[in-house]
């Protein structure tokens, strides 16, 4: 397939890979001393209450929208580079595990005392203690999922889904990615008022 037709699909060796990839990931995270579950010791599909303890324990939760849009910028941000770039030496096939490794990268990280505590001083997640490994893992599942989804549809059916779960995620709860990142990066107080319910 020439450069500009470049599909950033996995076969069975990449899919493999970003398993591995995200498994390794689940590790470092239990190794971090991360609970692997809730520490409520209950497991659910959904959690919907953001200002709660269950917030990032569950499989999901509001902030599983923010996940998908990631696979859906890792999935053009790759597809811009192998694009650009050709790429001829690194087959398409392990763009989704580099994708697992930047998510599952972010995890670990976000799950890091330096970035709770950023969260906890910056932005509304006051009482922010980390996520579950459950909820990593699935982060990194949505992610994935998000990527694949890319991968697939027309690039105006995706840019229109990301658009469609901010907005969303913004009416819902006064936060999505874009308000994340710029409350992590540069808090503006007036946000943060306004996402408390000022």
């Amino acid at each position: 397939m020439n450069r500009q037709g470049v599909r950033l699909l996995p076969d069975r060796g990449g899919s493999l890979a970003a398993f591995g990839v995200g498994l390794a990931v689940v590790i470092i995270l239990l190794g971090m001393g991360r609970p692997p579950i809730c520490p409520c010791g209950v497991v659910r599909l959904w959690h919907g209450v953001v200002e709660s303890a269950e917030n990032s324990q569950q499989v999901s939760d509001w902030y599983s929208f923010s996940h998908l849009i990631h696979g859906f910028l890792f999935y053009g941000a790759a597809h811009i580079v192998w694009r650009r770039f050709g790429f001829a030496e690194l087959s398409p096939r392990w763009a989704l595990a580099l994708a697992v490794l930047i998510e599952g990268s972010w995890e670990i990280l976000e799950n890091s005392p330096i970035i709770i505590d950023r969260y906890r001083s910056v932005t509304i997640s006051w009482g922010y203690s980390g996520d579950s490994v459950l909820n990593s893992a699935a982060d990194i599942g949505f992610m994935a999922a998000g990527f694949l989804f890319a991968a697939r549809a027309p690039v105006l059916v995706t840019v229109s889904l990301g658009i469609g779960f901010e907005l969303f995620t913004l009416w819902a709860i006064r936060d999505n990615l874009a308000l994340n990142i710029l409350m992590l990066v540069w808090p503006v107080e007036a946000v943060r008022v306004w996402q408390g319910g000022g």
